[in-house]
């Protein structure tokens, strides 16, 4: 069975940066588009970036654009968001998961927590 495993959220300052992985057993990725997503609080879970199975093409929410950086690890299964001068708004668990119709069964998700 496909399990999705999200790590390396955390509680950072406003300005801060942390480094999401992901990573997955059960299935390799290195033929799917991979994304990130998130859901705060009280909201629907939205799309954050993606990144195409090469590596060569990469996709970005405008409110993340310029501040996040989405990369893979096809050797290591692995797909990171790199992500900067965070906001208070980007606080939320967040997701990866390929980009199919269903969706692979989603993780755990990690938590993301940005302090102003």
């Amino acid at each position: 069975q496909v399990q999705l495993l999200e790590s390396g959220g955390g509680l950072v300052q406003a300005g801060g940066s942390l480094r999401l992985s992901c990573t997955a057993s059960g299935r390799t990725f290195s033929l799917d588009t991979m994304g990130w997503f998130r859901q705060a609080p009280g909201k629907e879970r939205e799309f954050v970036a993606a990144i195409s199975p090469g590596g060569t093409s990469t996709y970005y929410a405008d409110s993340v654009k310029g501040r996040f950086t989405i990369s893979r690890d096809n050797a290591k299964n692995e797909v990171y968001l790199q992500m900067n001068n965070l906001e208070p708004e980007d606080t939320a668990v967040y997701y990866c998961n390929a980009e199919i119709i269903p969706p692979l069964p989603w993780g755990q998700g990690t938590q993301v927590t940005v302090s102003s």
